[in-house]
């Protein structure tokens, strides 16, 4: 039929029609809760929150997690993604970016979004989605709860395996157009939370079950205890004789002399009875006599793996110009202070993070080389680490503030790469900046040659996390090389750029922020360490 339209319409002399294109893709539908209700309360408010939320959060999250923004429909949006992955962990962030948001509002005037995604074949026009695969995607933000972000089966067999976080089953659901059921997963950004789901679950059941053994023993002690006394009762009554059984009286037996008291004489085979040797005692009369038993204190016990502690460049600390103008929040440049320390020689590793989560300190364990720089790490993840190592070398490690990691960076240059103002191919391991291929992991540390302050991948590699909290320029910045932080801070900032990552972020002065709660693949961090404290 197509195709005789087409016909007619080159007789009619109009162009023919080009084939609607489709393909897969990943879909983000999502819309406030309870919209109208807060458009109730107050209208030109809500519309002025909701355009910043759009503003601020939505549209650098999908662009930031290589996305598109299809369209917004004044009370929520859709969004198209080539990686079902980036399209979960944008959702991720844009919820739990919003906590952040509403937590110092009235509950009545909080904005949640429900979010779905669904894996699926699209239709795409210049404008708009359509098919399937968008409406999989807008009935699971249908049944979502609000702050919750729902994905089909599709989607979970995908990322199951990828992401750092949790999925609570919900089984198949049908819903409204849909021929076929859904099945449906709940994303758990904290894994921990479906772990306690779980056990609260667990708990109860356990609960009931010992409430019915505690029964059943019960039960079972009665008996043992009231049949065994009914029974010999039985069996000490004494059985009467024919004549008593006729009605005649029993005669009266003599009770027999009480027996004659014991008493143990010393020279008797009778003793008292002595508490019996213990069994270490028995076991230290079998040893030959040149052994000796072992006690508890003296017992060896398996020698603890050594922790390894990252290995610290001391910097004697000084003044330098911070920040650049190729890029506005990078303004202004302004001279900053900052005082002696180390600074992690390397970006801390796969292994040396991986003593953390065998401490059961870190929330997970880490894949891949020894070697290579831990990644997948959120701002909250590397603070637990560096809390862990403080608590268990009794030194006083830390991130790093931003001004302290531009500082080392820098390695005593001012130019816009730590070997100069022109990018050098192989300095550093980014996208296309070197004959290294791109793999799931960054090379091992220190594979690339040190900046002047004898520190690796300072630029590439990893990105960074720092103390502080993400500001969009420097102005109002402590001068001092001090983290500039606040109570709560929704994002942190990130340095260095990755392998996967063009040769711009690896600039001295490059920043970014991401959020702090979130992982992602290319996020590491290494440590610092005030000199006074080594």
């Amino acid at each position: 039929m197509a195709q005789i339209r087409d016909i007619k319409s080159v007789r009619n002399g109009e162009p023919p029609r080009e084939p609607t294109p489709r393909r897969l893709a990943a879909i983000v539908a999502a819309d406030i809760s309870g919209y109208s209700r807060l458009m109730q309360i107050d209208e030109e408010g809500t519309h002025n929150r909701v355009k910043r939320i759009e503003r601020d959060l939505i549209e650098p999250s999908i662009t930031e997690h290589h996305g598109k923004l299809v369209k917004t429909t004044g009370d929520g949006f859709i969004a198209i993604f080539d990686s079902p992955v980036e399209a979960v962990r944008c959702s991720i962030v844009i919820q739990q970016n919003l906590v952040g948001r509403n937590a110092s509002l009235p509950v009545h005037h909080w904005i949640e979004y429900r979010i779905g995604v669904n894996l699926g074949d699209v239709i795409i026009e210049a404008d708009d989605v359509y098919g399937d695969g968008v409406n999989i995607a807008a009935r699971l933000e249908g049944i979502a709860y609000p702050g919750q972000v729902y994905i089909s089966g599709g989607v979970y067999e995908q990322i199951k395996h990828k992401l750092v976080c949790g999925y609570e089953a919900l089984g198949d659901r049908k819903v409204k157009n849909i021929t076929d059921p859904v099945r449906v997963y709940r994303v758990l950004s904290d894994p921990s939370a479906l772990r306690g789901s779980r056990k609260h679950r667990e708990t109860i059941l356990i609960a009931l079950l010992s409430v019915a053994l505690i029964i059943i023993a019960g039960g079972a002690l009665w008996y043992m205890l009231v049949q065994p006394r009914k029974l010999i009762n039985q069996a000490s009554a004494p059985v009467p004789s024919p004549a008593e059984a006729q009605g005649a009286p029993a005669p009266v037996a003599s009770s027999p002399p009480p027996p004659p008291a014991r008493t143990a004489a010393p020279n008797q085979h009778q003793t008292a009875v002595q508490p019996g040797p213990s069994p270490a005692s028995k076991k230290a009369a079998s040893l030959p006599p040149s052994a000796s038993p072992i006690t508890p204190a003296s017992q060896p016990t398996t020698q603890a793996a050594p922790i390894p502690e990252p290995e610290m460049i001391s910097l004697r600390g000084g003044s330098f110009a911070m920040g650049s103008n190729e890029d506005f929040t990078e303004k202004p440049i302004r001279q900053v202070t900052v005082k002696p320390l180390a600074m992690g020689k390397f970006p801390i590793t796969v292994q040396e993070w991986n003593a953390c989560a065998a401490a059961k300190s870190c929330g997970f364990s880490a894949a891949g080389k020894d070697d290579a720089p831990v990644t997948n790490v959120s701002w909250s993840d590397a603070r637990q680490y560096v809390a862990w190592l403080a608590e268990t070398t009794g030194k006083a490690y830390r991130l790093p503030s931003e001004a302290e990691w531009e500082y080392a960076a820098r390695g005593g240059t001012q130019t816009r790469y730590w070997w100069g103002d022109q990018f050098q191919p192989g300095m550093v391991n980014c996208k296309g900046c070197s004959d290294i291929p791109i793999n799931d992991q960054p090379v091992k540390v220190g594979s690339l040659k040190p900046n002047p302050f004898g520190l690796f991948d300072m630029g590439g590699g990893v990105d960074q996390w720092v103390e502080d909290c993400w500001h969009k320029t420097y102005q109002g910045a402590p001068a001092d090389g001090s983290a500039w932080v606040e109570n709560e801070c929704p994002s942190h900032v990130i340095r260095s750029g990755s392998w996967r990552k063009a040769s711009d972020y690896a600039r001295t002065s490059s920043r970014s922020n991401y959020d702090t709660n979130v992982r992602y693949p290319t996020h590491g961090f290494r440590v610092v360490l005030s000199l006074k404290e080594r």
